[in-house]
């Protein structure tokens, strides 16, 4: 879908930690200043101590200790924007799943954590921070089904996008999940 609307895509599936990080860096090295950089993941994401990871196919968590170095840290993603200098940024992330570890770990909490989203920049959440995203039935999460039927919609503001897929998604789910943004966009 986003190549149709005209965004040239990094695509990775089913990546490696090395192949996440080479594909974050190819994101930002593609970026510019006034560019308009769009961030999506969809797959396991964890919080620990407040921070939000992404979870490789191959990593492997045997504690709390080891997922900054067995994961991708959001925060990588948003220095490659701030280092580009792109003029506007969205990062989607379809990544609230149950923590596997959730147990095991002090700091771990369910969901993923709020980010503070940088100027410029439109931090979106499959469902509220600290909450868990319903899998879906077909393809793709719930979230992402949603957000597909409104990302081409001409003439509609981005917020607004946004607006109609936390409408879809809260009324499928009885409330039960409620998309989140966290934005701080200035064009």
């Amino acid at each position: 879908k986003l190549r149709q609307i005209g965004f040239q895509v990094i695509e990775r599936q089913n990546a490696t930690k090395s192949q996440m990080e080479k594909a974050v860096a190819d994101f930002g090295e593609a970026l510019n200043a006034g560019a308009i950089g769009l961030f999506y993941y969809a797959g396991h994401g964890l919080q620990v101590s407040g921070r939000n990871f992404l979870v490789p196919v191959d990593a492997q968590i045997t504690s709390e200790q080891r997922v900054r170095l067995e994961t991708v840290d959001v925060d990588v993603v948003l220095d490659q924007m701030e280092a580009a200098k792109s003029g506007v940024n969205l990062v989607i992330l379809d990544a609230c799943r149950n923590n596997p570890f959730e147990r095991r770990f002090r700091a771990a909490g369910g969901g993923l954590a709020q980010i503070n989203a940088p100027q410029g920049t439109l931090i979106a959440y499959a469902t509220a921070p600290g909450k868990v995203a319903a899998d879906g039935e077909g393809a793709n999460g719930l979230y992402t089904s949603r957000l597909l039927q409104h990302i081409g919609t001409p003439g509609v503001a981005v917020e607004e996008v946004f607006k109609r897929v936390r409408i879809d998604v809260s009324r499928d789910t009885n409330a039960d999940q409620t998309p989140w943004e966290s934005s701080s966009l200035v064009g």
